[in-house]
């Protein structure tokens, strides 16, 4: 097959000679201008792009004349929703949530918030729950039951923005969220004096190990605490730790101010629960300073409402449960011994303002209107049964003889103070367990009748 080779050298063989002289390449167009430039101007290009642009301000000029025709009656409105702004802001009156022209203006609607409530089964938790959902934040809950009830948020479980998880917090666990809650531990006499006794605390990177002979609960303060202290540092979260007006133990201060720092008994059988607090308020400080985490210290004082556990052994719930079960109202020593009592709405207003405010704590959260013993046993009698009668019973150990918060830092830095008196929170209280209680009973009857 033949091939035709091109000779590159100078002329082809067979071609006429031309002498062997050499003869130039032909010179570019527009040789002057740099080889981006030349690219630009071939081939008509500039033409194009120049029918590209007026096609565009056409099409521009055709809709900005569409958009004019309409009434000019549309802008007085216009106009006087930003006037109404304008006065707004210079008047220095907080801006209403008032839409100009159908639209939410930017800025003025709150960021939805993914919050996590350990605990928030438990009474205190659920409430809170409540709380968050209702201001459209998205909760997850997490609760080993021991205390908590699954009634408490079943009425969530078909909310989008609701999540239970059962899990003890003294295991770790990994969530992302924006805030913590921290409120798992068991509260009550009854439940921090079960099983007393729990070995070995392996604190996570301390390669150490400490026998520790307490009840369960104080590995919740402990273990639980440190594991949610981590989760927060390593997603960036704020939290927030309730504590307790426990830390202060048999006051000799009164009525207790923040700056107080108690008179514990460390070695009795309430200090695994009051040193178990003052431990957890100590490492969430020390993560604070150290890791420079974004945290908060509540130290609830007695508080009291619907969803209370019916025989935790705290005094309200005692009086409350065996009025209605005519049962004698047990009192522990004298009954002079006093105590403050808040409405668990009012502490959970006060646990969100703490959460979103700019400061630390601790602060007191409680009702300052203090009662003795005999006295609340007396506003129990005038709501259930004035035929109660009282029932005095030998005094437990360490029992603290006087407790009232001092609000003022709450009130000052907060904006905070508890607004529901007792004799307005206690007949909702009443009304929670009547239905509890009794309903439970006739359950078990109509169990009972029907196995019969």
């Amino acid at each position: 097959m033949a091939s035709e080779l091109t000779y590159r050298g100078g002329a082809a063989p067979g071609s006429p000679s031309n002498g062997g002289a050499y003869s130039p390449k032909p010179s570019k167009p527009l040789s002057w201008l740099t080889r981006a430039a030349r690219y630009a101007a071939a081939e008509h290009r500039p033409v194009f792009a120049l029918a590209g642009m007026l096609f565009a301000a056409a099409i521009f000029t055709f809709s900005s004349s569409s958009s004019s025709s309409s009434s000019p009656s549309d802008y007085p409105a216009a106009s006087s929703g930003f006037s109404r702004f304008a006065v707004a802001a210079s008047s220095g009156h907080p801006l209403q949530h008032e839409s100009v022209g159908g639209k939410v203006p930017l800025g003025l609607r709150r960021r939805a918030l993914r919050v996590l409530v350990t605990g928030g089964a438990g009474f205190v938790g659920s409430h809170l729950v409540d709380r968050l959902l209702e201001r459209g934040d998205s909760v997850i809950v997490v609760d080993n039951f021991f205390t908590g009830r699954k009634g408490n948020v079943v009425h969530h479980l078909g909310n989008p923005r609701f999540e239970v998880i059962r899990h003890d917090v003294v295991e770790p666990i990994l969530l992302e969220v924006d805030q913590i809650y921290h409120l798992a531990c068991p509260a009550s006499p009854v439940h921090y004096k079960y099983n007393p006794i729990k070995t070995i605390i392996s604190l996570p990177r301390v390669k150490i190990k400490v026998e520790v002979f307490g009840p369960r609960w104080h590995k919740t303060n402990v273990v639980g605490t440190l594991n949610m202290l981590g989760l927060a540092k390593r997603i960036g979260a704020r939290f927030l730790l309730t504590s307790t007006s426990e830390v202060y133990g048999d006051p000799l201060q009164h009525p207790q101010v923040e700056t107080y720092w108690g008179n514990v008994n460390p070695i009795g059988v309430r200090s695994c629960y009051d040193e178990g607090k003052r431990t957890a308020e100590t490492l969430t400080m020390d993560y604070h300073r150290g890791a420079n985490l974004e945290v908060r210290i509540a130290r609830i004082f007695n508080t009291y409402g619907p969803r209370m556990c019916i025989d935790d052994g705290r005094v309200v719930s005692n009086f409350v449960a065996q009025a209605l079960r005519k049962e004698p109202l047990t009192v522990y020593g004298d009954g002079k011994q006093t105590r403050s009592f808040q409405y668990v709405s009012d502490l959970v207003e006060g646990l969100m303002k703490l959460m979103e405010g700019e400061h630390i704590g601790p602060f007191n959260l409680g009702n300052p209107g203090e009662f003795t013993m005999l006295e609340l046993a007396k506003v129990v009698q005038d709501t259930i049964d004035p035929e109660a009668r009282i029932e005095f019973r030998e005094n437990t150990a360490d029992d603290p003889h006087k407790r009232k918060p001092d609000i003022s830092r709450a009130k000052e830095l907060l904006g905070w103070e508890p607004k529901v008196p007792l004799h307005e929170g206690l007949p909702l209280m009443v009304t929670d367990f009547r239905k509890r209680i009794f309903g439970d009973q006739e359950d078990s009857t109509e169990a009972a009748g029907g196995q019969s």
